[in-house]
């Protein structure tokens, strides 16, 4: 049975992970990934074996644009103009998409990473200049971004259609942005409880912030980062939760 909901994970970030099997078991969980294009992880073979499996099971194929920073793995913010931003973004979607052109999968999204997002639900000009930098790929592709933020509406004015998502692996702060990870609960390592909080969001149900605010966020895909611990078994309760 298929999830009630479209469930991401960003995916081609690190080898272990492509070679212990992680990525490949989570495949079957997932409905949509998101591959780093060398801004803060992956190379052209790794993107290409993350093409070829997500085509084997079937499953959506997004880019993964960051500040161009392998050194902190895209978790700090960088000081760019709008332009730089805008270049970069386009540069990496274009070396992901040459590579699923080659083995004949097309891009169906575009999801920031790490501190591009995270910067960009509060910053108006980051915001827009990620959307221009999709606009002048393609303005066709939707662009993944936090719930109930701003950038939602940033992109939606520029005429850019976007993905609303909600985190299962993720704490939130009261105000519906993501708790840092510099605190030690940022993360949900616990399956049940990712599971319980993806479907509160699938459901647009209330749970509980950081602090225990009662949080109501509805969301269109959910994420499970691949790099969190337990995400195998995270992706499988949570897929099990979601297609009961």
């Amino acid at each position: 049975m298929k999830p009630i909901i479209d469930i991401n994970s960003d995916m081609g970030e690190i080898q272990k992970l492509l070679d212990d099997g992680t990525y490949a078991a989570m495949l079957p969980y997932v409905t949509s990934i998101n591959i780093a294009c060398g801004g803060h992880a992956g190379d052209d073979d790794m993107m290409a074996d993350m093409v070829l499996l997500a085509n084997e099971h079937g499953v959506n194929i997004g880019a993964h644009p960051s500040y161009p920073d392998r050194e902190h793995f895209g978790r700090r913010a960088m000081v760019m103009t709008s332009a730089e931003i805008a270049e970069t973004v386009a540069e990496q979607i274009l070396r992901l998409q040459n590579i699923a052109d080659k083995n004949g999968c097309a891009l169906t999204h575009v999801k920031p990473h790490g501190a591009l997002y995270n910067t960009a639900v509060h910053d108006a000009g980051v915001a827009a200049a990620i959307g221009e930098g999709v606009q002048s790929f393609n303005e066709h592709l939707p662009l993944v971004g936090l719930a109930d933020a701003n950038m939602l509406t940033i992109w939606k004015k520029m005429g850019l259609e976007s993905i609303v998502e909600g985190f299962a692996d993720r704490t939130y702060e009261s105000d519906g942005s993501l708790r840092s990870r510099e605190f030690d609960d940022a993360l949900i390592t616990d399956p049940e409880k990712a599971a319980q909080q993806a479907v509160n969001l699938a459901k647009n149900e209330t749970f509980s912030a950081a602090d225990g605010t009662e949080l109501n966020i509805s969301a269109n895909t959910i994420c499970i980062h691949s790099d969190t611990p337990h995400a195998v078994e995270i992706s499988k309760t949570v897929y099990s939760a979601l297609s009961a």
